[in-house]
């Protein structure tokens, strides 16, 4: 319930939670061994424990994958600003706070490729071989957990800044060019007239490296989860 396109405010709390107990009935016949050899030999106040333990292991998966598209947002919504468009506000989809159309659309596009080339099955993927990487009653604490939060926090961040850095370079140059311009010509409101040349240019470097942007950015999500 805590994974990216599961997650959003847009999915019925119903539609989560069926979804949830559909995956843990799929996954539970391979594990039952392990359980069962588990909770024989544990009373009522440790098995809670054990069930509590899993559901934060389970929830701080989702986290993991969600931290790449809080991430690729966060960046998204920089590089509206240097089109000139962080003002223009669209419908908000994964998120309840409205956001620049561009950074929505960009989010978007990018969890519906990753459904399409079927990544999220790599989240169903982690979720089954966290069983054999933490055991249970071996999970790595809450230590371990913070320490793989963190690692996650930073790679995404990494990653959402190296597929955006084309366009934030791209707006460095412009607003500093259009700044030198404006201290030759100070009688000329050089922003205000070179606004819709800068969206312009901006949106078309954009449907230009689209296609890389995306590729990098699915690709890189399903090698970090394979990790």
């Amino acid at each position: 319930m805590a994974a990216p396109g599961f997650s959003t405010e847009r999915t019925p709390v119903l539609m989560r939670l069926y979804l949830s107990i559909g995956l843990t009935l799929s996954i539970a016949p391979p594990l039952m061994e392990k359980f069962t050899t588990v909770f024989l030999h544990s009373d009522p106040s440790g098995m809670l424990a054990t069930i509590l333990v899993e559901m934060a292991i389970g929830v701080a998966l989702g986290l993991l994958a969600r931290f790449y598209f809080l991430a690729l947002e966060t960046l998204a919504a920089s590089v509206a600003m240097t089109f000139g468009l962080g003002n223009i506000f669209g419908a908000p989809i994964m998120e309840a706070e409205a956001a620049p159309a561009l950074s929505t659309f960009i989010t978007t596009s990018a969890l519906t490729i990753v459904f399409v080339t079927d990544g999220h099955f790599e989240i169903i993927r982690a979720l089954y071989g966290s069983y054999d990487a933490a055991p249970i009653l071996q999970g790595p604490g809450a230590g371990g957990l913070l320490l793989e939060l963190t690692r996650a926090l930073s790679q995404a961040h990494l990653l959402a800044l190296r597929v955006c850095s084309p366009f934030l370079i791209f707006g460095l140059i412009v607003n500093l060019g259009l700044g030198l311009l404006s201290k030759l010509t100070p009688q000329i409101q050089v922003y205000f007239v070179a606004s819709p040349l800068v969206i312009l240019l901006g949106l078309y470097a954009f449907s230009l490296l689209y296609a890389d942007f995306f590729t990098a950015f699915s690709s890189h999500f399903r090698m970090a989860l394979n990790d």
